[in-house]
């Protein structure tokens, strides 16, 4: 159970204060100490709300537009408050009191708490950061990618090495090809005791030299301005996925233009810095483009990292995705990558591609190293329930 004045306190922050005639009178907490400077950075983002109503009800900005003070506030809130509660709050600050201006100054960009979303934001911002800044900001990028890439990396290049490994194995393999260990391992059920034997009913080889064993992987992002968390993450993957030499790997950007950024594919952060956050959508000139790239269809997986509001030709879209399965190229379109859950998408494109047996469905950072190696092994793709 709640100690009572444990209950009335926490009413007393989330009502706001008292002394404007907030609901926090009817309390009849006084706060005070850690408390009373907690609920100042709370008053300050969040005002104190209407009367009777919890803070918040009617925003009111009380951070001013000056950097210094905006750099003390976040500051508080990281003495005050947990880091993804920080995280929260500095997206409120941005989204709400229009603060992204003040991302410009290096000053405020050294007291933030770096996130994946601050990354979308100043990555939408870059072509007006000044100079004095683009130094600062690019050590905020480059903090969260070495971050994801040290999380995600290992499962990644594990999932993956394994699945490239079961691609390779020959079923029907010559005599010196046979691998002994997993084909016995493979037909322990077919021991016949009396015998002392194993038939073995299936044959596992090795994957020979003469296979082409190499897969290659086209990365198509959309990045318009809705789509910033998934450009991070997909960044990040990009360069996991070159650094393995089984793998090729492609990176291209779009909007109404399409930008091939597989030279920069060695670090993440200059690929962020080379993407244009914002503006419209083609995804078929961009398919048309991934499609110029594919040289060998049955060892190629394209990956469309899309919210699918197509802006250029429809139904030249969906040929072109059509006619990459039918050569024999997995394709796998993915709403988002991201930890936000399902995004906003265009329902009607999401259901053509389905007829076309290329379901498109959100996916978390977690889950995209399965998807890869599902993909690569040609297996039905692990889409998440809706």
């Amino acid at each position: 159970m709640t100690d009572p004045d444990e209950r009335l306190r926490r009413w007393r922050l989330v009502l706001g204060a008292a002394g404007d005639g907030g609901a926090g009178a009817g309390t009849g907490w006084e706060l005070s100490g850690r408390d009373a400077a907690m609920d100042r950075t709370l008053t300050a983002l969040y005002g104190s709300g209407e009367a009777g109503g919890p803070r918040g009800a009617e925003r009111s900005a009380g951070l001013g537009g000056s950097a210094p003070q905006v750099a003390r506030w976040l500051g508080d809130i990281r003495t005050y408050f947990p880091s993804s509660v920080v995280q929260v709050m500095q997206r409120d600050a941005i989204d709400r009191l229009g603060l992204s201006a003040l991302l410009l100054e290096p000053e405020m960009l050294e007291a933030v708490e770096a996130d994946v979303h601050l990354v979308g934001t100043l990555l939408s911002l870059n072509k007006a950061m000044p100079e004095t800044t683009k130094e600062t900001a690019r050590a905020v990028v480059r903090k969260v990618v070495d971050d994801l890439e040290k999380k995600l990396a290992t499962r990644t290049r594990a999932t993956l090495t394994g699945a490239l490994d079961r691609s390779a194995k020959v079923n029907r393999p010559r005599h010196r090809d046979i691998d002994w260990d997993r084909t016995i391992r493979a037909n322990l059920k077919h021991y016949l005791p009396e015998h002392g034997t194993v038939v073995p009913e299936r044959l596992i080889g090795y994957g020979r030299a003469d296979r082409a064993v190499k897969k290659d992987v086209v990365l198509c992002i959309d990045q318009s301005g809705s789509m910033a968390a998934s450009v991070v993450y997909a960044s990040v993957f990009g360069a996991v996925l070159a650094s393995m030499r089984s793998i090729d790997t492609k990176l291209v950007v779009f909007d109404t233009a399409v930008v091939d950024l597989t030279e920069q594919l060695d670090d993440p952060v200059d690929v962020l810095f080379g993407t244009q956050l914002g503006g419209g959508t083609d995804i078929n000139r961009a398919l048309a483009y991934c499609q110029s790239l594919i040289t060998r269809p049955a060892e190629t997986v394209v990956v469309l990292i899309s919210d699918l509001y197509e802006g250029g030709i429809r139904d030249e879209m969906l040929k072109r995705v059509a006619a990459m399965k039918a050569s024999g190229v997995q394709f796998v379109a993915l709403l988002a990558l991201s930890d936000e859950g399902a995004p906003a998408y265009d329902r009607e494109h999401a259901a053509a591609l389905a007829a076309l047996g290329a379901p498109a469905f959100a996916c978390t950072p977690d889950l995209f190293p399965d998807v890869m190696a599902a993909a690569i092994e040609k297996r039905p793709l692990p889409v998440p329930d809706k």
